[in-house]
């Protein structure tokens, strides 16, 4: 299942679980003092909040996938068309384990790619790769 990831910068957690949760009407499925996360069937999303970085708002966008089969695939299409994209194996972040990739369109939305394999008990605090430089790297600092 490929699920849109979209990830909140928020001032006030405890407002903002309560605020998500009315809206979906469902309790999020991951929530630590300073993080909290839905996966979704309907709308099929994954929703992030997260205390971490600058100012509240839209931090990124992106696709969560199931296997890395699928995060190939969409990686090989972007580099098919020149788009930016940088490679992140085995990144520790928002309390996950994950193979990634990230991008930005033409207008610099930042895309996160990412198929996640496990848990951590840590959110990570790496800096997110930029994708014109085709290094790894990880997300959790920018």
């Amino acid at each position: 299942m490929k699920r849109l990831h979209i990830h909140i910068r928020t001032n006030d957690i405890d407002q903002s679980v309560r605020y998500y949760t009315a809206l979906f009407g469902a309790e999020p499925e991951k929530r630590k003092d300073d993080y909290a996360r839905w996966l979704l069937d309907d709308p099929a999303v994954n929703l992030a909040i997260s205390t971490r970085g600058g100012a509240g708002g839209v931090d990124h966008l992106g696709i969560s996938l199931d296997d890395n089969e699928g995060l190939e695939a969409i990686a090989a299409r972007l580099r098919d068309k020149a788009a930016p994209v940088a490679a992140e194996d085995k990144a520790t972040c928002c309390y996950a384990r994950s193979d990634k990739y990230w991008s930005h369109d033409p207008q610099g939305a930042v895309w996160e790619l990412f198929h996640t394999y496990g848990d951590s008990e840590t959110f990570g605090e790496d800096a997110r790769p930029d994708p014109k430089a085709e290094t790894s790297g990880a997300c959790c600092g920018a």
